[in-house]
């Protein structure tokens, strides 16, 4: 009689584990506190009409490469899976990463979503076309030479903090928080053998970022550059009278020039 109390005791505990395995299970899933510490920042989330507002800015579509430094618990990169692009998300915290893997399978985008335990400073951006981060501005500056070495025309937005003195190329306001944008400009820095239907002349440029310094040498006279601007591979500058547009591809510029109501093709090759 005694064996058969133990064996009905044993097999009323194992039902009572199977009953609440699932229920102890759900309360022992990740839950990140505000505030808390990571490795090189705290995490404060950004609330959801930002990150709309950031990707916006960013102007995201299906064809895009997201990657988010420090992606928490995975709400960019969620948000832009659903916009169609392909998002990855770099995050230190492995608990992190897990819970963000769970969010994109709620959200039904694990499809376009990726994430990643990986160190932010050491991960391969190269494939990026938008980067989205909300770090501190010590942060930013340091990873501010890699942002530079990335493909003209990437489209950095960070959440409240700035490059230091690398201009935004824009931002926006949602709610008290700012969100700033920044296109990688090409790199045009030297002296190039420029030719239009009027002749030869010699392109001398130096770069600030995206601004851009200079003078335009025709038969001998040197005119200054004003207006020089860079977006991502696109540069505009006013030499005189002469309104001057072109994309950059390495070490060759093509595109137009405005003179006195005449446009004609303009190009331009790096000498050195």
């Amino acid at each position: 009689m005694r064996r058969q109390n133990v064996a009905a005791l044993i097999a009323l505990a194992a039902l009572w584990i199977f009953i609440i395995s699932p229920a102890a299970a759900v309360s022992q899933q990740y839950e990140p506190t505000v505030g808390q510490e990571g490795k090189d920042v705290i995490w404060v989330p950004t609330p959801e009409e930002h990150v709309q507002a950031m990707l916006d800015l960013a102007k995201v579509a299906p064809n895009d490469y997201v990657i988010d430094l420090g992606s928490g618990d995975g709400r960019i990169v969620i948000a832009a899976a659903k916009r169609g692009a392909h998002a990855v998300g770099y995050e230190f915290n492995p608990d992190m990463v897990q819970l963000s893997k769970q969010n994109a399978e709620k959200a039904g985008v694990t499809d376009k979503a990726t994430f990643m335990n990986a160190d932010l400073f050491t991960a391969d951006l190269s494939k990026a076309t938008v980067i989205t981060m909300y770090l501190l501005p010590q942060l930013n500056l340091k990873l501010r030479p890699t942002l530079l070495e990335l493909k003209p025309g990437t489209r950095v937005v960070s959440h409240a903090f700035t490059m230091g003195d690398w201009p935004d190329d824009k931002t926006v306001e949602k709610e008290g928080r700012t969100a700033y944008l920044w296109i990688v400009p090409a790199k045009v820095e030297g002296v190039w053998a420029s030719q239009n239907g009027s002749g030869s002349a010699e392109l001398k440029l130096t770069q600030t970022f995206q601004n851009v310094q200079g003078s335009l040498k025709i038969g001998g006279k040197e005119i200054a550059i004003k207006n020089g601007k860079l977006e991502g591979e696109r540069i505009t500058f006013a030499a005189g009278d002469q309104e001057y547009a072109g994309h950059v591809s390495g070490k060759t510029i093509e595109g137009t020039v405005k003179s006195g109501g005449r446009e004609q093709k303009w190009s331009a090759v790096k000498k050195q």
